[in-house]
């Protein structure tokens, strides 16, 4: 895929745009099916047994 502007034409690459789309419906997912608050409860257990509290 290119675009023309004048005399020079550039590529449009395609995959970062992929990729990212994946990502941003991976995340949709992972925040519909309530990992968020999953991951909050571990990162929590993590600290408190780091200062020595859990």
């Amino acid at each position: 895929m290119t675009v023309e502007s004048g005399k020079t034409s550039k590529q449009i690459r395609v995959a970062p745009f992929v990729v990212i789309l994946i990502f941003v419906i991976m995340g949709i997912f992972g925040i519909m099916t309530g990992e968020v608050s999953r991951v909050l409860e571990q990162a929590v257990q993590v600290c408190l047994s780091c200062i020595g509290i859990g």
